[in-house]
């Protein structure tokens, strides 16, 4: 088995955000020889995703911040998207990557969706309430989209914070990121699956 890769999404507009500094404690706690890719969704923009599923083939980019983040993408066993809660769902840059994934499905020659499947998506996100059920809407984002792809879901480290640096202040939190990368993680199912996946 090849070693795990992690490749962290940042979806903050700012830089040192709360939900990236909770990511960089979990992440502290991951063996030296699994390798880590940190990329910023604001320092990569994608462009908006057009839906050409019924028009076109799309093609496979092979530069500029499509290219890199499709590459890094493929590379990764394991993705933690990085994103506080923007009106208790996930950030506009982050949404934005994921909506790339449906031209990715159907971009000739990359199997995207077997490529992906059997591979890990985590969540890190820190948001303002101390009522965590707010950020439900986010949980079933990453944990459904990881389900379509027939991936694996960590579930989503949450911690409290709105001012830069407050989630430090979260002992809870950083309690819960010292082991949250070690944590199993099942194949995700949708509510109404049963059975074995396919």
């Amino acid at each position: 088995m090849p070693n795990r890769r992690f490749l962290f999404l940042l979806g903050s507009s700012r830089s040192e955000g709360n939900s990236e500094l909770l990511a960089r404690r979990a992440a502290e706690q991951l063996p030296a020889e699994v390798e880590q890719e940190w990329i910023s969704l604001t320092e990569h923009p994608l462009p908006e995703f057009a839906d050409l599923r019924h028009d076109t083939d799309h093609v496979r980019p092979t530069g500029g911040d499509a290219g890199l983040l499709l590459d890094a993408t493929l590379a990764a066993t394991d993705l933690v998207i990085v994103s506080p809660l923007y009106w208790y769902s996930v950030s506009a840059p982050t949404k934005r990557y994921l909506d790339h994934w449906s031209g990715w499905l159907r971009t000739p020659d990359i199997g995207f969706r077997d490529t992906m499947a059997g591979r890990t998506l985590w969540g890190v996100t820190a948001l303002a309430h101390e009522e965590f059920e707010v950020a439900d809407p986010l949980y079933g984002t990453l944990h459904h989209t990881a389900a379509y792809m027939r991936m694996r879901f960590g579930g989503v480290l949450l911690g409290n914070g709105s001012k830069p640096g407050d989630v430090l202040a979260d002992t809870a939190a950083l309690a819960q990121a010292k082991t949250f990368f070690a944590r199993e993680a099942p194949v995700a199912r949708f509510p109404y699956e049963t059975g074995e996946p396919a």
